[in-house]
């Protein structure tokens, strides 16, 4: 509608937006993370925090750092798309 207000909202999540950046780059680092999807650090904090306790990443410490490797195998959470593997999912979306 012209003159309407730009709309701000996108159909993925930022914990969606976590693992796409993580599968392209998973070296990745926080802040690499929060600079890339436009959130804070904290913010990509408790996203990485959310996405181990459900099973979708696993977390190896690596000196300093650490090394996220997405479960590829772990379905989708929503009834709607129960049926869908995350690694299926990020290379639909990696194209």
């Amino acid at each position: 509608m012209k003159g309407s207000p730009a709309s701000h909202w996108a159909f993925l999540t930022n914990h969606t937006h976590v693992l796409v950046v993580l599968n392209r780059t998973p070296e990745a680092r926080i802040r690499d993370l929060a600079t890339e999807i436009g959130i804070t650090e904290r913010a990509v904090q408790r996203i990485l925090a959310d996405l181990i306790a459900e099973g979708f990443l696993e977390v190896h410490k690596s000196g300093r750092r650490n090394d996220y490797k997405i479960v590829r195998s772990k379905r989708l959470r929503h009834p709607l798309e129960a049926k869908v593997r995350i690694g299926d999912f990020l290379n639909t979306i990696a194209g």
